[in-house]
């Protein structure tokens, strides 16, 4: 919804500006479509030939998550730390065998099904669970399971960056296409020099109707975008971040109440639940 709501409201003062200083839109509209083949087009196709099918697939899959409104809130972040303390609780009093049932059945499990925001998502479940089995196992001490988890972490978060990346890419393209769109409409006037202005402004307006088309693609549409895939790939890494750090502090022998306290100021200020919120629905949860 925000995505639509700058690309509407940036569209709506550029062109309302133009139309209030005197400027018409029949002219634009009708060079518009042969424009936007030109620039899209070559620009698309550079896209295809610069990046892996799966970059190209995440790419595609990226435009409609950068749509779609943040799902880390304050309210999830309290129920994934709620989940850790339930898990660390139950392997403190019973022991870390207790558990094992929990880690490799999260779908059948009363403490992840008690959190279904959390137990819905697959890549968070997973991490957790990983390491988990690896704090069962007992072979592993807390310094080689953060190694694991930080190589895991930044894994995830370069390849995110790669999908960021390439939209960057196309954003710093696409005004040199509209420059090759702005060179062939002279080309196109040049040829028909012999016409009366009126004529031969109309196809100059329209060859430099390339120019803008390209800057604005790249730069009110493609950069933002690039740049909203890349916040929310923070996001994600932020959340993997949080879930690491709670899992070491019990690891290093803190009880379960300290060890969320530790993945709770691992996060932004923005969603982080004060001490008194985290403590209060924990409570309730039990």
């Amino acid at each position: 919804m925000k995505l639509i709501f700058g690309l509407l409201f940036g569209i709506g003062c550029i062109f309302g500006g133009y139309v209030i200083a005197g400027g018409k839109m029949g002219p634009i509209l009708i060079a518009l479509p042969v424009k936007m083949m030109i620039i899209m087009g070559g620009a698309l196709g550079a896209f295809v030939i610069n990046n892996e099918p799966k970059v190209l697939k995440g790419a595609l899959a990226g435009i409609g998550r950068a749509m779609k409104s943040s799902k880390y809130t304050k309210a999830r972040y309290m129920e994934l730390l709620a989940l850790l303390y339930d898990i660390l609780q139950k392997a403190r009093k019973e022991g870390l065998m207790a558990i094992e049932s929990d880690v490799e059945n999260p779908q059948d499990s009363a403490l992840f099904q008690k959190y279904p925001a959390i137990a819905t998502d697959h890549h968070t479940v997973e991490f957790i669970t990983d390491y988990l089995r690896m704090m069962v196992s007992g072979n592993l001490n807390a310094h080689e399971i953060e190694s694991i988890m930080d190589s895991e972490i930044e894994a995830h978060h370069n390849e995110g960056h790669v999908v960021v990346a390439a939209y960057a890419r196309l954003a710093g393209a696409l005004p040199a296409f509209g420059i090759v769109a702005a060179v062939l409409g002279v080309i196109q006037t040049m040829g028909s020099v012999t016409e009366p202005p009126e004529v031969l402004g109309a196809k100059i307006g329209a060859a430099l109707l390339g120019a803008f088309l390209g800057i604005f693609l790249g730069y009110a549409i493609f950069e933002p975008l690039a740049g909203t895939l890349e916040q929310k790939l923070d996001e994600d890494t932020k959340e993997l971040q949080c879930i690491k750090t709670t899992l070491l502090a019990s690891m290093q022998g803190y009880p379960p109440m300290t060890a969320i306290e530790f993945g709770r100021k691992v996060l932004y200020s923005a969603e982080r639940p004060s001490f008194v919120e985290l403590e209060g629905h924990v409570k309730q949860k039990k």
